[in-house]
């Protein structure tokens, strides 16, 4: 049985979606054309022309189709027009290293990166995406130093993933992705060094995208989302435009209950204004419920897809201890925290250590104090606002528009120190 899924993992599905769809909205029309590569095969060594290795499961048929032609006008919206392809646009020459025909896992998961590193242009950024959402995302001072802050923030859950660069990879990055496992590697450049560095994983995608330097773009653009249904109907929006570009596109808490008016007693500091802006950016891109934690451009904590709000607040603050933990473990004695545990359960580890660790993570609460948090929804109740509070968080911002807001504000205002909040005015749901 494993090895009939192991040949299934490895099995490049006959395709047999069309070469060209056309759809018509009305009397428009939209031209789409089949993404495919000519591959060597990864056993035979033999060149074959396909698309797409599976869907997302081994047995499941897909296909990656580009917008050629066709200029989308629905109402006052105007949407993506053709030769502005990111993933779809893929060639064999940007894979500079194909390792196996890419699966659509693969390319969702650069598309989500590049979702979130659009927003993220004023200095060198790292998205690591895992399974349509980010597992770390960070600015840094250099590119290296985003990528190991992005890798560090969930080293656990960076196995495997997909790393996506605002800026040319060099040396000494290619040197640090060289550490870990990575399935997919974007960048808007490499260079030979680069590439003989990172070749030596010979699974690992190495792709290069070149509009990446120009993601800003992508913006203020719209694409037709489709979702379809199991009777075969589908759903179709406009996919979402953030509005928040700046802190002065944020408005501090304030609400009218009953007659009485409650608002924030402390305003935010720079600091905290950049921190609350970076963690809405990053919101852009994780699925909801989400509830996440920042601190100083670098994610803390992310909490995803779950139904309760207070909830995701809890299981974000959960990862952020486990991370912090495991990073602490890993920098410290050289080994995951979940290998040190094994170890003790077994009789071969100092329990002193975890003990260590243990303190030390408890009382920076998982990196949490100081941090800011963001919800893609309103908090329908204060409990959220409460259990992030506990942690030392410094800064809330969140849509506002809940009958309860007037709680939030005042969850904050009695927190000592007092929390500052903002309201941005528009949800960030993502489905």
């Amino acid at each position: 049985m494993a090895e009939d899924l192991k040949k299934m993992y490895r099995t490049v599905m006959d395709d047999h979606f069309p070469p060209r769809i056309t759809i018509h909205f009305g009397e428009q029309m939209l031209a789409y054309r089949k993404r495919t590569w000519k591959i060597p095969d990864e056993r035979s060594g033999e060149l074959i022309e396909k698309g797409l290795r599976y869907g997302e499961n081994p047995g499941q048929g897909a296909a990656l189709y580009e917008l050629v032609t066709g200029n989308l006008v629905l109402g006052e919206c105007q949407f993506i027009e053709p030769d502005k392809g990111l993933v779809s646009a893929i060639t064999e020459e940007q894979m500079i290293q194909s390792g196996k025909h890419p699966g659509k896992i693969n390319l969702t998961d650069i598309d989500n990166a590049l979702n979130i590193l659009k927003y993220l242009s004023s200095k060198p950024a790292v998205v690591i995406a895992k399974h349509n959402n980010p597992c770390g995302v960070a600015y840094g001072s250099t590119i290296a130093d985003a990528y190991q802050k992005a890798n560090m923030a969930d080293r656990i859950a960076a196995f495997g993933g997909c790393a996506a660069f605002n800026k040319p990879i060099d040396q000494e990055v290619a040197e640090l992705i060289g550490e870990n496992y990575l399935e997919v590697v974007a960048a808007p450049e490499f260079d030979d060094k680069t590439v003989s560095i990172l070749s030596k994983s010979p699974n690992l995608r190495i792709i290069k995208i070149s509009k990446i330097d120009r993601l800003a773009e992508y913006r203020e653009k719209r694409f037709v989302d489709f979702k379809s249904l199991i009777d075969g109907g589908i759903i179709l929006q406009q996919s979402p435009v953030n509005a928040i570009r700046s802190p002065d596109d944020f408005t501090l808490a304030s609400v009218e209950y009953k007659g009485k008016l409650y608002k924030i007693a402390r305003k935010p500091t720079p600091d905290e204004y950049a921190d609350m802006l970076f963690g809405w950016q990053v919101e852009q891109g994780i699925t909801s419920n989400s509830v996440i934690y920042v601190k100083d451009g670098v994610t803390v904590g992310i909490g995803t897809g779950e139904q309760d709000r207070v909830g995701v607040a809890e299981i974000a603050i959960y990862k952020a201890y486990t991370k912090y933990a495991d990073s602490l473990c890993f920098k410290t004695h050289g080994i995951p925290y979940k290998q040190l545990q094994a170890d003790i359960h077994k009789g071969k580890g100092d329990a002193a250590l975890q003990e260590e660790i243990d303190k030390a993570t408890a009382e920076a609460h998982g990196g949490l104090t100081g941090s800011t948090m963001a919800s893609d929804a309103f908090f329908p109740f204060r409990d959220g606002v409460d259990v992030a509070i506990q942690e030392g968080i410094r800064a809330i911002v969140h849509p506002g528009g809940s009958l309860r807001d007037f709680e939030s504000i005042e969850a904050c205002n009695e927190a000592d120190p007092q929390v500052t909040m903002v309201f941005t005015g528009q949800r960030a749901f993502k489905h």
